[in-house]
């Protein structure tokens, strides 16, 4: 998990592109534990945490320019 500070550094181009890529994760996660193939439970959530941190600092990217 990246700290917020980093994510802040990056542009939103990348900040979109991180999200789009966690987006996917999250889904095939889903499909994992729905059949029962899912070894690490705590991922779909670290991967909601991530999501959430980029939507953040892109919204604070969107409020200061």
């Amino acid at each position: 998990m990246e700290k917020f500070k980093n994510l802040m550094a990056k542009s939103e181009a990348e900040l979109t592109e991180m999200e789009v890529q966690l987006k996917k994760e999250a889904l095939n996660l889903r499909f994992q534990q729905a059949s029962g193939s899912l070894k690490n439970t705590a991922r779909r959530r670290q991967v909601r945490k991530e999501i959430a941190m980029i939507k953040t600092a892109v919204a604070q990217k969107k409020a200061t320019n």
